[in-house]
C-alpha cells in the first residue's frame, strides 16, 4: 500500500507549479514539443540524481553544510534570473520562437532542465525529507529509496508529458505573435521571481 500512497503524493507534488514547470512550458512554447520533452528529461535526470544522493546519504552533506547550501542557492538563483531576463529580451524584440526545424539539437533544453534541477538546493532537501517517509520498516533503505526515486521520475514524466501535449494542441492560438510575446513576458517574470525568492529565502 505504501507505493500507492507514494504515487498519490508524487502526483500532488508534480501538479504544484514551480521552477520545473516554468522551464518545461517555456521550452515547449518557444521551440515545440521536442524541446519541452528534452527539458523534461533533463529535469527528471536531476531528480533521479537527487534521489540517488538521498539513497546513499550524499544529500545529507549538502543539508549539513550551510556554505554548500548557500553556494547552490545563489547559483540556482542566478541561473533562473538569467533565463528570465532572456525571456523578457525575446519578448521585447518580438522575435519568433525557434521551430524544431532550426533548433540545433535538443542538448540546450535538456541541459536547462538538468541545470535548474541540480542547482536548486531545495530539490535536495525535499528528496531527503520526502522519500524516506515512504520506506516501510524492515526494508532495504537504499534500494527502496532508489525504487521510489524511479517511480517519482515516472510520475513526473507522465504529468509533464500531459502538459506538453496540451500546450502543443493549443499551439495554433499560443503561436500568435501577440500571445507569444505575452507568454514570454509572463515566463520571464515568473523565472526572475523564482530566482529572487530562491536567493533571499533561507532553509
Amino acid at each position: 500500500m505504501y507505493i500507492v500512497a507514494f504515487i498519490g503524493a508524487c502526483v500532488l507534488v508534480a501538479m504544484v507549479p514551480g521552477v520545473s514547470t516554468a522551464i518545461i512550458l517555456r521550452q515547449t512554447l518557444r521551440a515545440g514539443r521536442g524541446s519541452g520533452l528534452a527539458a523534461t528529461l533533463g529535469n527528471e535526470t536531476g531528480i533521479l540524481l537527487w534521489g540517488l544522493a538521498a539513497a546513499f546519504g550524499l544529500s545529507a552533506l549538502l543539508v549539513a553544510s550551510q556554505v554548500a547550501y548557500d553556494v547552490m542557492r545563489v547559483v540556482g538563483a542566478v541561473v533562473l534570473v538569467v533565463m528570465g531576463a532572456q525571456a523578457l529580451w525575446h519578448a521585447r524584440k518580438g522575435a519568433p520562437p525557434q521551430d524544431g526545424a532550426v533548433v540545433p539539437g535538443l542538448r540546450a533544453p535538456y541541459l536547462a532542465g538538468v541545470g535548474t534541477c541540480l542547482a536548486n538546493p531545495k530539490a535536495a532537501v525535499f528528496a531527503m525529507s520526502f522519500l524516506p517517509q515512504f520506506v516501510p520498516p524492515g526494508q532495504n533503505v537504499p534500494l527502496t529509496l532508489v525504487t521510489l526515486a524511479a517511480v517519482w521520475v515516472l510520475v513526473d514524466l507522465l504529468w509533464y508529458g500531459l502538459l506538453i501535449w496540451m500546450v502543443d494542441r493549443a499551439k495554433a492560438w499560443l503561436g500568435r505573435p501577440a500571445v507569444r510575446r505575452r507568454l514570454e513576458q509572463i515566463s520571464g517574470a515568473v523565472l526572475i521571481g523564482l530566482g529572487v525568492r530562491l536567493a533571499v529565502e533561507s532553509r
